[in-house]
């Protein structure tokens, strides 16, 4: 494919010049159109797509002030080059106050030109493509693709909506596959802080000495293999934010160093002499209790409060049933957009209450990976219960009743039943747990751990 030349319009009221610049930038690869007044250049900036403007400042008609605004009127990213004799290079400097990229003074070379264009164009072009890539980050990350409508999702709305513009902390907790990261993005991507950077590190997938380079960065020479600076997560980060995903996974030794961070917004790289000041909004998520890591004296509990400021609970799929179908047919659209031959085009009423009884252990990641493979295997229009991965159609744990099922049993046993079932509905969050039950830890524990159960009489 042949690349498009950037075309430039050429402006100066001695025609013969406009026209021996434009024919020099020809040669250099441009598509360059001259023209011999300011009124006319305004007419055909109007009529035709124009990449750069390059102009003379005093023309009779129209001067090159007058063009440069309506230049900017009409594309505000259209980078602007004006040229002036010496004796008006006070009005050049004002050309540049008001948006001109650059001035040159006559006369000039016409290599001179070309550099300026050039990079005029490339900055442009990058400027163009980062507003591109953050219109598809906020589009693809903004709360409107977080998908739900059920009581438990709205609560998570609402506490999104309240916090995307603010410095604070947030902590998502909620079991694997609930949605962490991408509420986390969509809180960036929705706030005051979009137009900088998210950066993202797994806190669990790398081991130590790893991690706390790569938060932290290093100077060159710190480490063995340290064969050049690197700046680190906070720094990129700056004015952005950090995710801290499974912070809960994090060794002793760097919860002290983050909690230094947090405290005093500054971070100092690995082998450096210095601190360097940040301005990073942190989230955090874990799919552990840090509350009972905190107790076990895992989790240093100043840091448990200082990233606890604010806090989003991802509720499991299986306590937001009234969203599955919402789910399914986002991830469908979604799913035929990468396999446009499929030919799958909704799920059949079967297939969806099979799909609504679902208990859904892997939560939202499990539901999305289930639609993209019957949407890759499917062969029919719509999708039949027979058709479901073998983990759906059989016998599940959908209904909390079936645990009670059969003889009647002893109080106590029955205690410990529905605790260890309110258990695995938490997620294995014990506080949380004991917090839905109305006890405390002390007595969860106690009805988890009950093995001398009388039998019925």
């Amino acid at each position: 494919m042949i690349a498009r030349r950037s075309r430039i319009l050429v402006v100066d009221d001695h025609l013969e010049m406009a026209e021996t610049l434009a024919d020099g930038l020809a040669d250099r690869g441009y598509e360059a159109v001259a023209v011999g007044s300011g009124a006319s250049a305004a007419a055909l900036l109007l009529r035709e797509p124009f990449d750069a403007l390059v102009t003379d400042l005093r023309m009779p008609d129209k001067g090159g002030l007058e063009l440069l605004a309506a230049s900017r009127a009409a594309d505000p990213s259209r980078p602007v080059i004006v040229m002036t004799a010496y004796s008006a290079v006070e009005t050049a400097i004002e050309s540049i106050r008001q948006g001109a990229y650059h001035y040159l003074t006559k006369p000039f070379k016409l290599d001179e030109l070309a550099l300026f264009l050039g990079r005029a164009l490339d900055e442009a072009r990058l400027r163009r493509e980062a507003r591109t890539l953050k219109a598809t980050f906020v589009e693809r990350f903004s709360f409107e693709n977080v998908i739900g409508k059920s009581d438990a999702m709205r609560d998570v709305f609402d506490v999104l909506d309240r916090v995307k513009d603010a410095a604070a902390p947030v902590l998502i907790t909620g079991e694997t596959g609930t949605g962490k990261g991408l509420v986390a993005r969509a809180l960036h991507a929705s706030g005051a802080r979009s137009a900088h950077a998210f950066v993202t590190v797994n806190c669990a997938s790398l081991p130590e000495t790893l991690l706390e380079s790569e938060l932290f960065g290093h100077v060159r020479g710190a480490f063995t293999g340290a064969t050049a600076t690197r700046p680190g997560f906070f720094v990129e980060a700056d004015g952005g934010t950090l995710f801290l995903d499974e912070v809960g996974e994090m060794t002793a030794a760097l919860q002290a160093k983050l909690l230094n961070v947090l405290e005093g917004g500054a971070v100092r790289a690995v082998g450096a002499s210095k601190d360097r000041t940040v301005d990073v909004r942190i989230v955090a998520a874990t799919h552990r209790d840090l509350r009972e890591r905190v107790r076990l004296g895992s989790f240093r509990e100043d840091l448990f409060y200082r990233l606890d400021v604010v806090a989003i609970h991802m509720p499991a799929l299986r306590h937001r049933r009234e969203d599955v179908p919402l789910l399914v047919d986002h991830f469908l659209r979604e799913a035929r957009r990468r396999n446009p031959r499929s030919a799958v085009e909704r799920f059949g009423a079967a297939a969806m209450s099979k799909m609504l009884d679902h208990a859904w252990p892997g939560n939202v990641r499990e539901l999305s990976h289930v639609v993209e493979r019957l949407v890759v295997l499917g062969k029919g229009a719509e999708v039949s219960a027979a058709e479901l991965p073998a983990s759906l159609t059989s016998v599940g744990t959908a209904s909390a009743l079936r645990a009670f099922e059969g003889p009647i049993m002893p109080v106590r046993e029955l205690q410990r039943r529905y605790a260890a079932w309110a258990l695995e509905q938490m997620g294995g969050q014990r506080t949380r747990t004991a917090e839905r039950l109305g006890v405390d830890l002390k007595t969860l524990s106690k009805w988890l751990n009950v093995d001398d159960v009388e039998e019925a009489k």
